[in-house]
């Protein structure tokens, strides 16, 4: 190795040591340095907000109340029987007998199909009924007295059984003629006119029943075992200020697994049969009322690990209170222990506070 190359590799060598020699020297001044630069920076006014700044919310003075658990729905008004009428037979309509949106009874002849030849087939047969009945008789008499053979008196027997066999089916063919209403109600507008030909597909006209009423709707699957048979409702309908009352009578047996809805029929008397069916109806289901209670607001509670707290006012701070919950509505809350009548809740910008903040009420209710 030659001399140059020594004397550069030791004196970097000597450098290095200096440095590492001096290190500590210089990070002592730095330390000094920083220090002096905060107190420097603490002496300038600072361009952020005090923290103690009392925060502005709304608070309510709690009060014994009466709390009630409603289920609010909507659901559709039903006549209790509905069925378009249609002869049973094909053929021409001969006579009409109802007026249209008139009461009609329960088996009230409201059309007729032309039935000439099954009346002519009819008295056909039914002439030839005495002679028949007479033959049997005299057969009865020679059996008695053992003039005839039982297989000959059956057989004249068995040619009366026939003959009325086909009375009644003529019968049954002309009575496919007859349109009969099959049960009370009130007939809609008709669909077809004298002198028109009809079949079994052919709607004549519109029967329904509406007294009572049906109600169909549906609940939620959390309410499913709160509505029974005899639960009762009301429901309002659009336009109207009055409140109807029903009763349910009937209830789904699953759940939908789509809708997660349960299905529910009521029944309204309608005695006057002044609702029609087909309206949309507002319905409120009061489940429990519970008298002489707290509740407060459902966005007051704070869930905090396991536990409900809410923040009350007390001379100008807020002072976190520990709640149990009972019955919950879709607005508030039943509380079961941990206030009182008379404690001031806050019920608004309850996530920005703390123990011990400063607080101004803007709004105070009574509850």
């Amino acid at each position: 190795m030659k001399k140059t190359t020594k004397r550069i590799l030791i004196l970097c060598i000597v450098l290095l040591i200096a440095g590492m020699a001096a290190f500590p020297f210089v990070r002592n001044y730095a330390t000094r340095e920083e220090p002096s630069k905060e107190k420097s920076e603490k002496g300038k006014p600072s361009s952020t907000p005090g923290k103690n700044k009392p925060l502005n919310v709304n608070a309510e003075v709690l009060q014994f109340v009466s709390l009630t658990d409603i289920i609010r729905t909507t659901g559709s008004l039903l006549p209790d029987e509905e069925v378009d009428l249609s002869f049973e037979t094909s053929g021409k309509i001969t006579s009409i007998l109802f007026r249209e949106g008139s009461k009609v009874k329960k088996g009230q002849l409201l059309a007729k199909v032309n039935d000439n030849l099954l009346q002519a087939e009819l008295k056909k047969l039914e002439a030839q009924l005495p002679l028949a009945k007479d033959r049997v008789f005299r057969q009865k008499s020679l059996l008695a007295k053992d003039a005839i053979s039982q297989e000959a008196y059956e057989q004249v027997v068995t040619e009366l059984d026939k003959l009325n066999a086909d009375i009644d089916l003529v019968k049954a063919r002309i009575a496919q003629t007859e349109l009969r209403a099959p049960f009370d109600g009130t007939i809609g507008l008709r669909m077809v006119s004298e002198g028109a030909y009809t079949s079994p597909s052919t709607v004549v006209v519109k029967l329904i029943k509406i007294k009572p009423l049906k109600i169909d709707f549906s609940i939620s699957e959390r309410h499913a075992t709160e509505i029974r048979q005899g639960t009762n409702i009301e429901f309002e309908l659009t336009g109207s200020l009055n409140k109807y009352k029903a009763t349910v009578y009937a209830v789904e047996s699953t759940v939908d697994p789509k809708t997660r809805t349960l299905k529910v029929r009521a029944t309204y008397p309608n005695a006057n049969e002044s609702v029609l069916p087909g309206r949309f109806a507002s319905i409120e289901i009061k489940l429990h009322e519970i008298k002489n209670t707290l509740a407060i607001p459902s966005e007051a509670v704070i869930p905090e690990m396991g536990r409900d707290i809410v923040y009350l006012y007390k001379n100008g701070i807020a002072e976190p209170a520990e709640i149990n919950k009972g019955l919950r509505t879709e607005s508030r809350v039943q509380v079961l222990s941990g206030l009182s009548a008379g404690d001031t809740l806050i019920t608004t910008g309850v996530m920005q506070l703390r123990k011990g903040a400063a607080i101004t009420i803007d709004d105070i209710q009574s509850k």
